[in-house]
């Protein structure tokens, strides 16, 4: 079935005897499409009990195009057998997806995005393929800024932002309009966690956009931004990111772990 996720792409982590909070956390991993164990693990030794999914790249769908959303919300059937309270978790691309759900299922009671955007964006595209969408509901893919066609970077490794920036410039009105995350319809607490010297994508900027969509509607947004900080982020007691990358992430020595730790409080207010 379309929103049951196979057994090899989860990855469970529960709390000690007696630790158990009584929340479960969906963690989705960006773009590397790894089940980020590490992750839920961490969150376990809180108490919440931690599904990690391999959304991409395992029994799925091969690369991030045209996912089924309701593959994410099989994830929270799981989890809600055993929990009372839902919360997802997501980094860039997981944050996509966690914004994007959250539109269409109103069972978390908290999500919290980091590096997030406020659009949905183009799927992997093979070469000389037409753009497609990175998700689906229902069957259908959801509105989506394709990738602007040309794009050559001027930087060694390659800064993605700028691609995102100009696709974002290049876009019709109209087609942003559709494709941006309606994230006002999301009724529970939204934690957004963004760096300013993101060279990935522009998150900061997408923060702001889902934050004044929300106020707009009366919803409260929590915002956890740091200047200097990139793209990744580390929490305390979380093992840093390998630096070495094929592309820039930008941030400063120990941004990754700065960043976690100005977000932390709010993490562990909305684990319960």
């Amino acid at each position: 079935m379309i929103g049951t996720p196979a057994a090899s792409d989860l990855g469970w982590a529960r709390p000690g005897a007696g630790a158990a909070t009584g929340t479960g956390v969906l963690v989705l991993s960006g773009s590397s499409g790894r089940l980020d164990l590490a992750r839920a693990e961490r969150l376990a030794a809180l108490g919440a009990t931690a599904l990690a999914f391999r959304w991409f790249g395992g029994a799925g769908p091969a690369v991030p195009r045209e996912v089924p959303l309701e593959s994410f919300a099989g994830c929270l059937d799981l989890l809600e057998r055993e929990c009372d309270r839902l919360v997802v978790l997501g980094l860039s691309y997981g944050a996509e997806a966690a914004l994007s759900l959250a539109c269409r299922d109103p069972r978390p009671a908290a999500v919290i995005a980091l590096a997030p955007t406020h659009v949905g964006w183009e799927g992997h595209r093979d070469d000389g393929a037409r753009a497609r969408s990175k998700w689906t509901w229902d069957g259908v893919p959801l509105p989506f800024v394709p990738l602007a066609e040309g794009w050559v970077p001027d930087t060694d490794p390659p800064q993605f932002v700028d691609l995102y920036r100009r696709s974002l410039d290049q876009a019709p009105a109209e087609l942003l309009t559709a494709a941006r995350i309606p994230i006002e319809r999301y009724a529970g607490d939204l934690l957004l966690v963004a760096g300013g010297d993101d060279r990935v994508w522009p998150a900061v900027a997408s923060a702001r956009a889902i934050e004044q969509a929300r106020a707009a509607a009366g919803r409260a947004t929590t915002v956890v931004i740091d200047p200097a900080a990139g793209h990744p982020v580390t929490f305390p007691g979380e093992v840093p990111p390998d630096p070495r990358r094929p592309y820039a992430v930008g941030g400063d020595p120990g941004a990754p772990e700065r960043l976690g730790a100005a977000a932390w409080p709010e993490v562990l207010r909305l684990l319960g």
